[in-house]
């Protein structure tokens, strides 16, 4: 049994010993990806397989994947998840998730082939533990060397940390900016980038990034941090989609904010 406050110790420990790794995030949009159903993320409403209904998203979460046309991303996305390397961490939602549910936890477990000892829970640095992201592990950053993948709306410069190279994406970042992944390795490899933070706020695309990475060079750290840091970029999409971080910045009392996530034991 995995445990949601001592998996977080596993990565503030690695962060504080500058021990480089890579944690990425498999959550409710990656899981419906690699269930092949459609995923539409609009402006005023969501799809999600035949589920329909109404919501607000801003354009930095914004995203649409279609299976008959986007299947290169599905397969691509597979590959991320099924990879196993030291240190290569992924995150996953349990059925403490009321949007997945220990259907679709056990769905991505057999899909892995059982569980491993890589296999973390996806909501790691959110809900019960994003008070200890902000306090614990965001001033850390402030001692390291930063590049970050994020949104072309976000203003970096009101960050507690420096940045030291930013890579803008867009809107369905993990198809429209696909080669994103390309150019951040590229740029790894050319500039001989070493001990550095790689963070990621690109949905899918974040994925791609990690793993392209990470597989063949274990020098930098990577974190998948989703919208952890949205509230400070001065982006609104939050404040509609984000219980989480409703609880912590506008003390909205949402439940997010104090859910604990389970590992169930699989039958």
């Amino acid at each position: 049994m995995k445990n949601f406050k001592k998996a977080f110790d596993t990565l503030m420990l690695k962060i504080s010993n500058k021990e480089n790794f890579a944690f990425t995030r498999f959550s409710d949009g990656e899981l419906f990806i690699l269930q092949n159903k459609t995923v539409i993320l609009a402006e005023d409403h969501y799809v999600t397989g035949d589920i329909k209904g109404a919501n607000i998203y801003t354009k930095e979460e914004q995203k649409e994947f279609l299976p008959n046309r986007d299947s290169f991303y599905r397969e691509k996305l597979l590959e991320c998840y099924l990879h196993n390397q030291h240190n290569y961490f992924k995150g996953i939602c349990t059925g403490t998730d009321p949007h997945v549910g220990t259907e679709n936890f056990n769905y991505m477990i057999q899909l892995h082939g059982g569980d491993h000892s890589n296999l973390t829970f996806s909501n790691l640095l959110i809900n019960a533990n994003y008070k200890r992201f902000v306090e614990e592990m965001v001033p850390v950053f402030k001692d390291r060397e930063i590049i970050y993948v994020v949104n072309e709306n976000a203003d970096v410069s009101r960050l507690p940390f420096d940045v030291k190279k930013v890579f803008n994406i867009g809107s369905n970042c993990m198809i429209n900016n696909y080669d994103t992944a390309k150019d951040v390795k590229e740029y790894i490899e050319k500039n001989s980038i070493k001990d550095h933070i790689v963070l990621c706020s690109a949905a899918s695309l974040s994925n791609y990034v990690i793993y392209e990475c990470f597989k063949d060079n274990q020098n930098n750290t990577f974190l998948d941090i989703g919208s952890c840091l949205n509230p400070l970029m001065d982006l609104e999409g939050w404040k509609y989609t984000r219980g989480y971080l409703t609880h912590y910045w506008l003390n909205s009392n949402s439940p997010f904010g104090t859910q604990v996530d389970v590992w169930q034991n699989i039958d």
